[in-house]
């Protein structure tokens, strides 16, 4: 009978053995595969480990930039290497692997916040942050002998930045979120065809209200509010947020009418999958917040914006990949709180940006002209006020109350000033450390701004003292005492004046900086690598990218003899900790047994240079130098070890001094881990701490922004103004904010003008030449409003304002050709919303009406806005028009003034512009005296006076006044 025998030898290298098998045993006929064969066309090794973990997370995270960390460096591979590498200006290389070329491109990683700021705030990507891990024994083994496992720790988009270096410190980086029904967009009252209901409506109008909820993880400010659909935009523009998120679930006919397609075109739209309902309720948001919400406050929220808060937590939840977050409690914004500035106005006037390069605070804008706070809370609070001026007498009246007494009391201003300057951006440290994050620096900065708060304190709760029997008060002493009081009442000192006692007896400021010395170097040899692998492969553009400041301080570490000892620093005081003082002392302890050894050595090597140190890859060794003293220790010993010798030094292992040098770094490991347990429960105390902390952060702000309005007021000669209930705008002398501070850079005056609208006259009815100030004047009337109810002094002799509770401007021109809407097209569908929303509290713009189509349909437009406005609306208004015909047609309009500009001629043919305005009506426009100061052509400006010439005698339409009178009636 057949036998199969298998030949097999020991592995440990014994003889070879032979194990025989009867042929009946074996299995017989076809075998059955219980696995398919591989294809051998598709056989071959993966991807290299890194690669296959980056490929891996790639798949995961499909919308996201996957940047890995190796070692020193962050790498993108296969096509994002392809796509990202150009964009970011790395080179893209070729590595050849067993499964191919793959594309990639790394960069150092201390440029993370480089690129980072390319990728997500300039391209509006979303980034995936690959941290690399030391796997465990275990790890290993399962890993197939990997060293290191790669996992993603957070993803960074345009709305969720916390603490990178370039996110804008004078900003709120807000990510919102938009709940609305899934149920379509209604029309407008009338009937109108489906497919022109777009035009019609402008953005549409939900049946229903929107809710909103919007943060910033970088402060952890958190809010909510419900309103119209047709107001969304503006209130999208008021908020300024970067990132909007939607449920992924939402109809994706409703986003275009909600956002507006060009608006897209201003930050990234995300699309979010629930994991949850969007109707769970709000007690699930209590473990990312620093308290919960009460149950009476849960009450007052409404489904839509307890929806979006779900989507907009959990997709923070997301991003964070597990990190903690402490929010503050959402605060509910209703529209009746604050004043409505709508989209088109906070571009027209420039409130917050210039029309012109649309840069945040640019000058030209009226938060560059009012600005002059010193923090950057404060100037994040400040854009705040502005975008949303409120709508509370008691709030604006402390708040003038308080630029009053700073105004009054100089010293005072300047001494909280000086403080102020001492503080750093506590909303932003704290939320650092309710994230895990923040260092040694930010416990310290988080010391001075307590100490500088008390102080602040101090001084209001000084200034702020009632009179003693006797003392004579001014007339509104009583009141800034109040609001002293209200202000300063409001911090919290004694836990957080513990918590900084705390931090300033266990950092060690010196060691601090010691430290911060040597993580220097050790960056600095990154670079020395840096500039080695860009010498041989980079630009001189790579080159340069590098930090000036380690590029030489690179130089210097790679000629630094690497055989040093290694110095060790300290960023907590040995008094700390019970625990930590004795680790110290035990390490004082091994420090001087180590000089005896050495003194031993050196008498028993028979060498005074004898030292003993430490190096990596080394260990602990003793050295010798000195041709002399290095001979003599050759003759004296037999059981050193040399480790690296020259005919000048010599190096050698001695196992007292690795016995000894074991246990001081024993020593130090312990010291390292106490101190990160006592800088834990450090962290931990602030995190306690984050409600006071944040209170009294908000506290400061106010104050910043108070004194900044009394130094502006006292250097643009403002004035306090009256804020009432009444429906009146009453000013003398009043300025433009802006336009006068360019004027006085030219050395030029601006010309004062009062404007008394809403009492006897709602409408002002204003014409006159092309230049001759209408739409400055118009402006300046608007933004004088919003300064008095954001709180600040006002540019006028005097002010007497009556709260307004929409702010709407028609001006300039513009056009939508994407969704093919002209120029008046534009126009109508803001005059429209103008009509359609404004109320007997509103204060109104509109300049140029009906200039955008024929001249006799743009007098039949004017004058039916004029109409809606006086007769409906019946709200303070400001109209500029070059149809002088208007003028006539509203005569009988009793609460309707006509008010007009000039220009004063001079015998030579000479001109200058009068820009005060005088009560009367204006038919000369001197459209071709501007033409002549532009340069038009002589030629052409004669042919244009002859047409006029003609025009004025016959006039294009005799009929239409009478026409118009007639349908009016």
């Amino acid at each position: 009978m057949a036998v199969s025998a298998v030949e097999r030898s020991d592995s440990r290298g014994g003889a070879k053995s032979k194990a025989t098998t009867k042929l009946k045993d074996l299995p017989q006929g076809v075998l059955e595969c219980k696995e398919p064969l591989p294809d051998d066309e598709d056989e071959g090794p993966s991807y290299p480990a890194v690669v296959q973990q980056a490929w891996n997370n790639m798949q995961r995270f499909e919308d996201c930039v996957v940047l890995t960390r190796v070692g020193s460096f962050y790498e993108l591979y296969l096509h994002q290497a392809d796509k990202y590498g150009p964009l970011l200006n790395l080179k893209v290389a070729k590595k050849k692997t067993t499964a191919g070329p793959v594309s990639m491109a790394g960069f150092p990683f201390f440029q993370l916040d480089r690129f980072l700021r390319i990728l997500v705030q300039e391209l509006n990507e979303s980034v995936a942050i690959s941290e690399e891990f030391a796997n465990t024994a275990s790890g290993k083994v399962k890993s197939g002998g990997l060293l290191f496992n790669r996992k993603i720790t957070r993803i960074v988009t345009p709305g969720t930045l916390i603490d990178e270096k370039f996110i804008n410190p004078y900003e709120n980086n807000y990510l919102l979120a938009i709940s609305a029904s899934n149920q379509d967009v209604s029309g407008p009252a009338q009937e109108v065809p489906a497919e022109r209901e777009e035009e019609a409506t402008g953005q549409g109008r939900l049946s229903h209200d929107v809710g909103l909820a919007w943060l910033d993880l970088s402060t952890g400010d958190f809010y909510t509010q419900a309103t119209a659909g047709s107001l969304l935009p503006s209130v999208i523009a008021r908020i300024g947020a970067r990132e909007i998120v939607l449920d992924s679930a939402m109809d994706e006919t409703i986003e275009p009418r909600l956002l507006g397609v060009p608006d897209q075109q201003r930050y990234l739209v995300t699309r979010h999958n629930m994991t949850k309902s969007v109707d769970s309720p709000i007690s699930l948001w209590t473990p990312m917040l620093e308290s919960s919400v009460p149950l009476e406050m849960e009450k007052t929220f409404t489904g839509l914006e307890i929806a979006a808060g779900n989507i907009l937590l959990e997709y923070v939840r997301e991003k964070l990949q597990g990190s903690g977050i402490k929010l503050q409690p959402p605060v509910r914004r209703q529209d009746s709180q604050s004043m409505s500035i709508d989209k088109n106005s906070l571009r027209g006037l420039e409130i917050l940006e210039t029309a012109k390069d649309g840069i945040p605070g640019g000058k030209g804008s009226l938060l560059h002209a009012v600005r002059r706070t010193v923090t950057k809370g404060g100037t994040r609070m400040l854009k705040d006020w502005i975008a949303s001026p409120s709508m509370s007498l008691q709030t604006i009246n402390e708040r003038l109350d308080l630029v009053s007494k700073f105004l009054e009391d100089r010293t005072l201003q300047e001494e909280v000033v000086a403080l102020l300057q001492r503080t750093f951006d506590s909303q932003r440290l704290v939320q650092k450390f309710s994230l895990g994050r923040g260092d040694a620096h930010d416990l310290l900065s988080l010391v001075r701004t307590i100490e500088a708060t008390s102080a602040i304190t101090t001084l209001l709760q000084s200034s702020s003292q009632p009179l003693k029997p006797g003392q004579e008060s001014g007339n509104n002493q009583s009141s800034w005492s109040h609001s002293l009081q209200a202000l300063s009442g409001q911090v919290r000192l004694e836990e957080p004046l513990m918590l900084a006692s705390r931090i300033s007896a266990a950092i060690d400021e010196d060691g601090l900086i010691q430290s911060h010395r040597l993580e220097e170097s050790e960056a600095a040899g990154i670079v020395s690598l840096a500039q080695d692998v860009l010498q041989s492969e980079g630009s001189a553009e790579d080159q340069s990218s590098l930090p000036v400041v380690l590029r030489s301080k690179a130089t210097s570490k790679a000629a630094a003899d690497e055989e040093s000892d290694e110095v060790e620093t300290w960023i907590m005081r040995r008094t700390a900790s019970p625990t930590l003082e004795q680790l110290h002392d035990k390490l004082n302890n091994l420090y001087r047994e180590k000089v005896s050894l050495a003194a031993h050595l050196q008498i028993r090597f028979g060498s005074t240079s004898l030292t003993l140190r430490w190096a990596p890859g080394l260990g602990h060794f003793c050295h010798i130098k000195g041709a002399r003293d290095v001979r003599s220790s050759l003759r004296m010993t037999t059981d050193a070890r040399d480790v690296k010798s020259t005919k000048s030094t010599r190096s050698f292992h001695n196992t007292e001094w690795t016995k000894l040098g074991g246990q001081i770094d024993q020593a130090k490991l312990q010291i390292r881990a106490e101190e990160h347990r006592v800088f834990q429960l450090l962290r931990e105390q602030v995190v306690l701490n984050l409600i006071h902390l944040r209170r009294n952060a908000a506290v400061l702000d106010q104050l910043d922004i108070a004194c900044s309005f009394a130094v502006l007021a006292e250097e643009q000669r403002l004035v306090r103004p009256i804020v009432t209930e009444k429906l009146s705008h009453r000013i003398i002398g009043g300025r433009h904010p802006t336009v006068t501070l360019g004027l006085e850079e030219e050395g030029r005056a601006f010309v004062g003008n009062d404007c008394f609208v809403g009492e006897k006259e709602r409408i002002w009815l204003i014409t006159g030449p092309n230049m001759g100030g209408k739409s400055t004047f118009l402006r300046q009337n608007a933004l004088i409003s919003i300064l008095a109810q954001v709180g600040s002094f006002v540019p006028a002799d005097h002010a007497e304002i009556g709260l307004v509770d929409q702010i709407f401007t028609r001006v300039g021109s513009a056009d939508n050709l994407f969704k093919d809407q002209s120029t008046f097209m534009m126009e109508m569908l803001e005059t429209a919303a103008i009509l359609n929303q404004a109320t007997k509290r509103s204060f109104v713009i509109m300049d140029e009406i009906g200039r955008g189509t024929t001249p006799e349909d743009g007098v039949a437009v004017g004058f039916a806005c004029l109409h809606h406005l006086y007769h409906k609306t019946q709200c303070r208004t400001l109209f500029a028009t070059h149809f002088h015909a208007l003028a006539d047609l509203s005569r009988d309009f009793k609460a309707l003034g006509c008010y007009c500009t000039d220009v004063a001629e001079a015998p030579g043919g000479s001109f200058s512009y009068l820009h005060c305005l005088r009560k009367g009506v204006n038919r000369q426009s001197h459209a071709l005296k501007v033409a002549r100061l532009a340069g038009v052509p002589q030629s052409a400006i004669s042919v244009a006076q002859e047409v006029l010439e003609t025009l004025k005698s016959k006039p294009l339409f005799p009929s239409a006044e009478s026409q118009l009178r007639t349908a009016a009636a």
